[in-house]
């Protein structure tokens, strides 16, 4: 195998950490298996201006997956950037004492009350706030600290899964080739049996009109001729090997190459009529059904 092959994989995991003055954080970037690219952000309350900054770094990088991009922060910032709503606080604070006269409802606690939604939110930062904008930039390069971790994950993953695809890109060319040198044969043991029965039918005193047995022995050659299945096989391997020495993102080129693969192999096993032939579709089923579960996880 080549060492310029640089496929990627689509699973991988990147954990990177920052701080400023203000307070601490950590990315988590975790991808899996996804036909397109798909960016999921879990981004703390208060942070959510970051959300299109984050998709636009991720999809610099990558090109399928489904990713999951995490942010955790410090109790520091935490805090600094959350404040009490005290207008809705104190709305609660009235709307319970209307129902204090019930002597069948428990005072609400304050630490209860806290905990509703919307009495504790962020904090509004001044959009000119230099501090906030410093932040912000060392989180985002943070972020593309992370990113990179992931790329060489997911590029060394995809090392790995190469060198797999290329052991089965052999073992199908192997096989189309095999099938290539057993097609004459096959053709001239089909073609004995034919005329061994035309034989008997003859020797039976069966009438056997010499137009109609050439257009069967026409028709027959049509039906079991491997010719073009072999060559479109060995073709596809051709385009396979090629793809795996791109570089970016070939995993769909691949997955349009394992379908047809099988097709190509589903017609050598119909039109077999050979044990032997019969016998090397069915191991190009297997190795292509192996090629293709690696091609699942290609970016």
């Amino acid at each position: 195998m080549s060492d310029t092959i640089r496929i990627s994989s689509m699973t991988g995991f990147a954990r990177a950490s920052g701080s400023s003055a203000a307070a601490g954080w950590s990315w988590e970037i975790k991808s899996v298996n996804g036909r397109s690219l798909d960016i999921r952000c879990r981004l703390p309350q208060g942070l959510e201006r970051l959300d299109p900054a984050v998709r636009g770094a991720v999809s610099a990088r990558l090109k399928r997956g489904n990713v999951t991009v995490g942010l955790r922060l410090s109790q520091a910032l935490e805090a600094a950037a959350m404040r009490v709503n005290r207008a809705w606080l104190d709305e609660l604070i009235e709307l319970a004492a209307a129902y204090r006269a019930n002597d069948a409802i428990a005072p609400p606690r304050l630490d209860g009350m806290l905990a509703l939604r919307g009495v504790i939110e962020a904090a509004e930062r001044p959009e000119d706030d230099a501090a906030s904008a410093q932040d912000d930039a060392a989180m985002l390069e943070t972020l593309d600290t992370a990113l990179a971790e992931l790329v060489r994950e997911r590029l060394a993953e995809g090392v790995e899964i190469a060198a797999a695809l290329d052991k089965r890109i052999a073992e199908i060319d192997a096989l189309t080739h095999r099938a290539e040198a057993l097609a004459p044969s096959r053709q001239e043991a089909l073609g004995a049996r034919l005329r061994e029965q035309v034989a008997a039918l003859v020797d039976a005193g069966a009438p056997v009109a010499e137009e109609r047995l050439a257009a069967e022995l026409a028709m027959l050659a049509v039906k079991i001729d491997v010719t073009e299945e072999i060559d479109r096989l060995k073709s596809h391997c051709r385009a396979a090997a090629r793809h795996l020495q791109e570089d970016g993102a070939v995993g769909r080129k691949l997955d349009f190459l394992a379908q047809e693969f099988n097709r190509e192999a589903n017609t050598l096993c119909s039109k077999a009529s050979h044990a032997a032939l019969t016998d090397i579709g069915l191991a190009l089923k297997a190795a292509i059904d192996q090629f293709r579960e690696q091609v699942q996880n290609v970016e």
